[in-house]
């Protein structure tokens, strides 16, 4: 069957998703509908309305966007229905209901920012950088009743340089699985005949071309939403645990600390983000948390061996390196994370 003869509905809601939806719209997909996030209140207030990157895209090129509030609304699911779609493509959305994921007769399926079954959850990108990971990817595979469990049908690796950070892993990831998105539906569509779908065995298509998960003998790891507890640093771990972590979550949400004085004079603590460090084969020589000036450079002890950092920023003040952060902030010797 032509890809162009899919009825394609597509649901994301973040820049992460739009690369996908551009590239199905200008290499000829057949997409009828966009499902996004309702509009996000912004703003002092709250009082104005932003829609999602998804639905910008969307509304640019024409086409038809539904933003359910619960996804199992009755007039949602009956307007859904109504753009007959053969199949549903999910990439950075939210948990589907069964009776959304089961609608279209080509199934739905999602593209997920790793390698399955390992960092399943709401964050892959974030925990396999966290995790010091040499390798991620994409995977498309078929929704179940199961968060990130369903058969997968196509996987793709991607690099991650010891130097990386999670923006450099989210373009790449992001561009990849605009890619997989298109060969996933390009699979499935080489498997139907070309003239009639009438009397086809959908259910032992999609199977031929997919297979399930194997975790038996798998350490999984997880990726579970990322809060602001979450991003506080440890320093009583190694400075390869800490620079991995550093680099796993800048330049967003960042990664922070408290500086305390170490002297009894009810200074307050301030709250330090960091953003970039640098790893030292020199042992520490304190407690982890403490700190080591030397001229434009400052270290932070950890477990094992001094981490420097070099991008930092203090709450109210904007993001510098540290040579403009020592050169403003007086008797950082007196102070302690």
């Amino acid at each position: 069957m032509k890809k162009e003869n899919i009825r394609i509905v597509f649901m994301g809601t973040p820049e992460f998703a739009v690369e996908s939806l551009k590239a199905l719209v200008e290499n000829g997909y057949n997409v009828v509908a966009v499902v996004t996030q309702p509009d996000k209140p912004v703003g002092r207030h709250q009082e104005q309305l932003q829609p999602s990157p998804v639905k910008l895209y969307a509304l640019k090129h024409n086409l038809p966007v539904l933003q359910p509030v619960k996804m199992k609304d009755a007039d949602f699911i009956e307007e859904l229905r109504s753009y007959k779609a053969d199949m549903q493509v999910v990439v950075a959305f939210r948990m589907l209901p069964e009776i959304v994921w089961s609608m279209p007769r080509l199934g739905t399926f999602n593209v997920h920012a790793a390698l399955l079954p390992q960092y399943r959850g709401a964050a892959p990108i974030n925990w396999a950088v966290i995790n010091g990971e040499t390798e991620t990817g994409v995977t498309t595979f078929f929704l179940d009743k199961d968060i990130d469990t369903g058969r997968i049908i196509l996987q793709k690796p991607f690099a991650i340089p010891d130097t990386a950070d999670v923006e450099y892993v989210y373009d790449g990831l992001m561009y990849l699985g605009a890619k997989i998105a298109m060969e996933t539906i390009d699979l499935i569509a080489s498997k139907l005949p070309e003239d009639s779908l009438d009397n086809v065995d959908f259910s032992a298509v999609l199977d031929g071309i997919s297979a399930p998960q194997v975790c038996e003998d798998a350490e999984l790891h997880h990726a579970p939403k990322i809060f602001k507890e979450t991003c506080e640093i440890n320093w009583n771990q190694s400075a390869k645990k800490v620079y991995d972590f550093v680099r796993g979550l800048s330049p967003y949400p960042g990664t922070w600390s408290t500086l305390c004085s170490i002297e009894d004079n009810g200074v307050k603590p301030l709250i330090m983000k960091v953003y970039k460090t640098a790893k030292s084969d020199r042992a520490s020589v304190g407690t982890p948390g403490t700190l080591v000036v030397e001229k434009t450079r400052l270290y932070v002890n950890t477990s094992d061996n001094l981490l420097e950092l070099l991008d930092i920023q203090l709450t109210g003040k904007k993001r510098m390196d540290v040579r403009s952060f020592l050169n403003g902030f007086k008797e950082i010797e007196k102070y302690r994370f």
